[in-house]
């Protein structure tokens, strides 16, 4: 501890003890869902270390203060950011992809030649990678389909986040490491002349997809139904209680037939909703 300031010194962690940690985890639990036992209580106070010192505040009692704070609404969206892990990239967990471009897209384009609105939400789309891997896999299927009422809506609770995938530029090898066949070649736009070694994807992909921040423990501001809902590795973030309750909200706004893609490690009990019945590898469909 720096005596003259009274700010923690670099390479030391300051003191969290158990209510410290009590009312942290009771906040994010109560903003923002999160779940976070005791035996996080180091992986809080590491992360959280770090926002310490970049606001120059001696103890986790006065970083709880700020949050608490009429002035704390920044500070919420770093602590959310300290908390949780942006992991993401084009075409993660590719067996969804497959599903997405051999099972579910045939149907809805099909519709949508109709006339019908067609609605897919990617709730927790991170840095974007997933909706805009949606709209190629839609664009590969039908390279009119913006012609039709089709939009894809991207979310996640993180505003900071939420812009930076407006922004839709990423790192080349990024792409370069996925198989063409899951995109097409003028789905890309590289380089960018301000970022060597960066790409875009094109207009045509960023124009169906609309961002757009919301935290999924609150009240959703949707009155129409989604006919796919992506919402993978978010979860794991939430009690059994907050899930189940995020679960049911998703039937809820899937129509008859409607899937739901989750994470790898996130599973849905048919005791609890019992609407949802699997039929993939953590794919769930609407029954």
């Amino acid at each position: 501890m720096n005596m003259q300031t009274g700010v923690a010194s670099p390479g030391t962690l300051p003191e969290m003890d158990a209510s410290d940690f009590d009312a942290i985890a009771a906040f994010a639990l109560r903003e923002f869902g999160l779940s976070l036992p005791s035996s996080k209580t180091q992986l809080v106070k590491s992360r959280l270390a770090r926002r310490l010192r970049a606001l120059d505040l001696p103890s986790f009692a006065a970083y709880r203060s700020l949050l608490e704070g009429a002035n704390g609404g920044a500070e919420r969206i770093e602590l959310l950011s300290s908390l949780t892990t942006n992991v993401t990239k084009f075409f993660r967990e590719i067996h969804h992809f497959d599903d997405l471009q051999n099972d579910v897209m045939p149907k809805l384009v099909e519709r949508a030649r109709t006339g019908e609105r067609i609605r897919i939400w990617s709730a927790g789309c991170s840095s974007g990678q997933e909706p805009f891997s949606i709209a190629m896999t839609a664009l590969k299927c039908e390279p009119n389909i913006a012609r039709y009422n089709f939009k894809i809506l991207a979310t996640d609770i993180d505003p900071t986040i939420v812009a930076k995938a407006r922004e839709a530029i990423y790192r080349k090898d990024e792409i370069d490491a996925v198989d063409q066949k899951y995109y097409r070649a003028a789905d890309i736009v590289a380089p960018v002349p301000a970022k060597e070694g960066h790409f875009s994807v094109s207009d045509d992909v960023r124009n169906l997809v609309t961002f757009g921040v919301i935290n999924l423990i609150e009240e959703l501001p949707f009155s129409g139904a989604f006919d796919v809902i992506f919402c993978r590795n978010v979860a794991i973030y939430f009690n059994r209680e907050t899930q189940q309750a995020v679960w049911k909200r998703f039937s809820n706004l899937l129509p008859s037939g409607g899937k739901l893609f989750i994470g790898h490690s996130e599973r849905i009990s048919r005791a609890d909703q019992p609407q949802l019945e699997p039929c993939g590898v953590t794919v769930y469909q609407k029954s």
